[in-house]
C-alpha cells in the first residue's frame, strides 16, 4: 500500500555539543629538592545557546576550541594541579564565568600516572586515574576512576557449576589464574573532599578486595569489590565495575612427555570475557 507523503517541515535542532578533545599537557612542578610530574589529557565540551552558529552560520556565541585548549595550558601554568579534579573544577568556573551562552561545560581528563626514581626521574605505569566533571551554575558532579589496573592472582579463583550445552568446551575448575584489567568508575555525593586520599583508598580497596576474596566468578568478585567500595567510603554513590577476564589458558606438555600441574600457561587477550556491573546505595525502607 502507498503511503501519504508527510508534509514537509523545517528540521529542528535537537542537541548540539562542541569542545575540544585530546588536549595533552605535562605540568612540571618544580620544587626544592625534587620535582612532580603530572601528564593528563583532557576533553571539554560545551552545550549551551549555539543555535545561530549551525542555522545561519552566526559565529559571534561562538569560543573557539583552540581557545579552549590554551586555556587548560593557561590556568595550568597559574596554578598547581593538587588533583585533577580539582583542576576540573577550576576549568569549569573559569567557563562559565566568561561565557554566558553557555549552559553547561563537561570536562573529561585522563591522567597518565608516573612513579617516581628519583628527585627529577619517573617510570610510567599503565593505569591511568580518569574524572569526568559535569558543571552548570546550577551544581556539580564529580565522577571519578582507574583504567587498566591490571592485576592477576594464582589462586583462590575457581568456575564451577555453569551450564553446559552440546557447544560446551571449557572445563570446571577449581583453582584458576584470575587476571583482568580494572576500569573503575564512581560518583562523588559531595565535592568538598580530599580527592587524592579518596583516589588512593579506593585503588587500594579494589588491590585488597582481590587478593582477599575466594572467588566462584569474575562476577562473584566484582559485587565483593563494589560493596567493600560502597562500605569503605560513604562519600561514594555509586561504583561501576568493568572487568574483562584475560585469559591463561593450561599448556598441554603431553606430546613432550611432561606434565603440567598448573604451572605453564598460555596468556590470550583475544577473545575474552566482559564482565561490567554498577553498584548503588540501597535505600532504607520506613
Amino acid at each position: 500500500m502507498d503511503t501519504q507523503p508527510t508534509e514537509a517541515v523545517d528540521p529542528i535542532l535537537a542537541s548540539d555539543t562542541y569542545g575540544k578533545s585530546r588536549v595533552r599537557l605535562i605540568k612540571l612542578a618544580r620544587r626544592d629538592g625534587r620535582h612532580d610530574v603530572k601528564e593528563i589529557t583532557f576533553q571539554v565540551l560545551f552545550r549551551g545557546d549555539f543555535l545561530s552558529c549551525y542555522e545561519t552560520g552566526d559565529n559571534t556565541k561562538i569560543l573557539p576550541t583552540d581557545t579552549i585548549k590554551n586555556t587548560v595550558y593557561a590556568l595550568a601554568r597559574r596554578h598547581d594541579i593538587v588533583s585533577i579534579e580539582e583542576f576540573g573544577q577550576r576549568l569549569m568556573e573559569h567557563f562559565l564565568r566568561n561565557n554566558p551562552q553557555v549552559a553547561e561545560v563537561r570536562v573529561e581528563m585522563t591522567e597518565h600516572l608516573w612513579s617516581r626514581m628519583a628527585a627529577a626521574a619517573f617510570t610510567r605505569e599503565s593505569q591511568k586515574r580518569t574524572a569526568s566533571l559535569t558543571g552548570t551554575r546550577e551544581g556539580v558532579t564529580v565522577e571519578a576512576g582507574i583504567d587498566d589496573l591490571t592485576i592477576l592472582k594464582s589462586t583462590g579463583s575457581a568456575f564451577e557449576g555453569y551450564i553446559k550445552d552440546p557447544y560446551t568446551t571449557l572445563k570446571e575448575t577449581k583453582d584458576r589464574v584470575f587476571a583482568t584489567a580494572v576500569r573503575a568508575v564512581w560518583r562523588y555525593s559531595s565535592v568538598s573532599i580530599d580527592f587524592n586520599a579518596a583516589w588512593e583508598g579506593i585503588r587500594q580497596t579494589i588491590l585488597d578486595t582481590f587478593v582477599a576474596h575466594e572467588s566462584r566468578s569474575v562476577q562473584h568478585t566484582l559485587h565483593a569489590i563494589g560493596k567493600q567500595v560502597l562500605k569503605t567510603f560513604p562519600e561514594v554513590a555509586e561504583i561501576q565495575l568493568t572487568m574483562p577476564n584475560k585469559h591463561a589458558l593450561l599448556v598441554d606438555l603431553s606430546p613432550f612427555g611432561l606434565d603440567n600441574p598448573n604451572e605453564v600457561f598460555l596468556p590470550i587477550d583475544e577473545p575474552s570475557g566482559y564482565i561490567e556491573g554498577k553498584l548503588v546505595r540501597g535505600t532504607t525502607g520506613s
